[in-house]
């Protein structure tokens, strides 16, 4: 295995069409020669916050909804959050971001945000259904394809944008990041 990606972003390539991947911005967990996980961080449900924690919680119906993490136990819930004062378990997966996947972590979230309504800009949380995994050496593989392309992850991509709209914001962000580090013409793939 080469450098871990925990931290960054795989970014989808143009020609993965399977439903789970199609123009996908996966937020990666962990990555070691075991294996790697991650979350797609921008495909959105149709199942709400509200609905998915209703035998849990009670909070108010929002906007916000489920995202599909990936086709891995999808029947598992797990929360990314900003916040290290609920999570002290472990380190940030980028500075900002935060997992948690124990009931505690997610009552605490839940809780602090529906009862910080002032302060929903400062502190916020995603829920994930499933999440996406490789064995041994099967990211790798599909790297080497070209199936996949990585940049550092940011907090503001995860909380901060319209799911439906991250693929492109990040693929903006490579697209920049490349050319400020090559003298290359661009790069006729994301054209």
């Amino acid at each position: 295995m080469s450098e871990s990606l925990r931290g960054h972003f795989l970014i989808a390539a143009k020609h993965l069409k399977d439903s789970s991947f199609f123009k996908a911005v996966v937020l990666m967990i962990e990555h070691n020669d075991d294996g790697a996980m991650g979350v797609v961080i921008n495909h959105p449900m149709d199942v709400s916050v509200a609905t998915a924690l209703s035998k849990h919680f009670e909070i108010a119906k929002s906007g916000q909804c489920v995202l599909a993490g990936g086709p891995v136990e999808e029947n598992a819930l797990l929360i990314l959050h900003n916040s290290p004062d609920y999570d002290q378990e472990h380190d940030a997966i980028v500075p900002g971001v935060f997992v948690g996947t124990s009931p505690d972590v997610f009552e605490r979230v839940v809780e602090a945000t529906t009862q910080d309504v002032g302060s929903e800009d400062d502190f916020q949380f995603r829920i994930y259904a499933g999440y996406s995994g490789w064995g041994a050496g099967q990211l790798e593989h599909e790297l080497s394809r070209g199936d996949w392309f990585t940049i550092p992850a940011s907090a503001d991509f995860v909380f901060g944008r319209e799911p439906y709209d991250v693929w492109e914001d990040v693929l903006r962000c490579l697209h920049e990041r490349n050319r400020m580090f090559s003298n290359q013409p661009s790069d006729p793939e994301w054209n």
